[in-house]
């Protein structure tokens, strides 16, 4: 078995893990923001905190150590756009509750059969190549050339400096995470913050690490699911004139984890739109979420998480975007949308709203 080999079997492995982990515990952005608006729950908010204090402190650890390369990831870009990548993510994060669920947790429902998300997904795949290589990439191109700002990460920093600074950014998010012991009250959300956390941490080693290989190199990355999801389709058309990645296989895995434990727990049902209405909704949002995504290079898993655990001023940035877009929209929304996941509250494995985010 050779170098890409290993490293697109650990995607798959890592993909599946998070789709089981999703389907069991509710993880997922969307969600937490609703109710902490909604009914002024947080655990789930703490669950994404607790996710990204253990991808920072993880990925960290790995990079100072040598085994991952963070330099060689999109997040180490030199320079971003100042007006595309806020702009882009705040549209993604308004688009991420008009769908219901950003595209990783319409993976987790789409494996339980909900047919909305198979809607949200082409959309936002479809879209976000639009924007990247289609009719949308020259303007795109064209701004992000006029409005460039440089892209600070943690490389130009001394040893001692940087891991202080690892130390202080993980120290804030876990604190926030656990904050008053709230979330230890809720094993599941705290199990899923825990170990979405790693799986980030699990993606850059098996590409800066399984994947290192000076004559078959791999690209450094983890989870994301915009242009990933994007390429998955692509390469569902024409895979004769392409090769498989890392985000291919992590998406497909994403499903396959789901779809499995969904029918092995009995859960699996597909059902559809009821209302016009609710499909141009979703039609939208996962537009929003393709575009957006495509302008922020990444959504609330790829900046959020993965992103964010490289520290780079672009992802702390797209980060803030994503949160502040999500909130908007909440605030900007009728009650009866905002209301849409309230009858499964309880249960963040059914799901009676589009896309899912459950």
């Amino acid at each position: 078995m050779d170098t890409v080999e290993r490293v697109l079997w650990c995607a798959l492995a890592v993909g599946m893990a998070f789709g089981v982990i999703g389907h069991m515990t509710g993880f997922c952005l969307n969600r937490a923001l609703r109710d902490y608006h909604v009914y002024r729950s947080d655990s789930k908010l703490r669950s994404f905190l607790l996710a990204m204090g253990v991808a920072v402190l993880g990925t960290q650890c790995a990079s100072i150590l040598g085994l991952v390369d963070l330099q060689k990831s999109i997040y180490a870009v030199p320079t971003i756009s100042w007006l595309l990548l806020p702009v882009g993510a705040v549209v993604f994060g308004y688009g991420m509750i008009l769908a219901n669920g950003c595209g990783a947790r319409a993976l987790v429902m789409l494996g339980q059969g909900n047919l909305r998300s198979l809607w949200v997904l082409l959309c936002m795949g479809i879209s976000a190549f639009v924007t990247l290589t289609g009719v949308i990439a020259p303007l795109r191109m064209t701004v992000a050339s006029a409005t460039p700002m440089v892209n600070h990460n943690l490389a130009s920093l001394s040893p001692s400096a940087r891991i202080m600074a690892v130390a202080i950014v993980g120290v804030l998010l876990l604190g926030f995470a656990f904050w008053r012991g709230r979330l230890l009250n809720s094993k599941r959300d705290l199990a899923g913050g825990l170990i979405i956390g790693l799986l980030i941490v699990a993606g850059w080693l098996a590409t800066g690490w399984i994947g290192d290989d000076e004559f078959d190199p791999v690209p450094v990355a983890s989870l994301s699911f915009v242009s990933p999801v994007g390429e998955t389709i692509q390469y569902a058309m024409i895979s004769t004139g392409l090769t498989l990645r890392f985000g291919i296989v992590a998406v497909v895995g994403v499903y396959f984890g789901s779809l499995l434990i969904s029918v092995l727990r009995r859960q699996f049902h597909l059902h559809g739109f009821t209302a016009a209405p609710d499909m141009l909704r979703y039609m939208t949002g996962g537009v929003m979420m393709g575009v957006g995504g495509a302008l922020a290079s990444g959504c609330s898993i790829g900046q959020g998480l993965t992103g964010l655990s490289t520290l780079s001023l672009g992802s702390f940035i797209a980060t803030v975007g994503i949160f502040s877009g999500g909130w908007l929209a909440l605030v900007l929304t009728t009650p009866s949308m905002v209301a849409d996941s309230s009858g499964n509250a309880g249960d963040p494995t059914k799901d009676a709203t589009p896309a899912g985010c459950g």
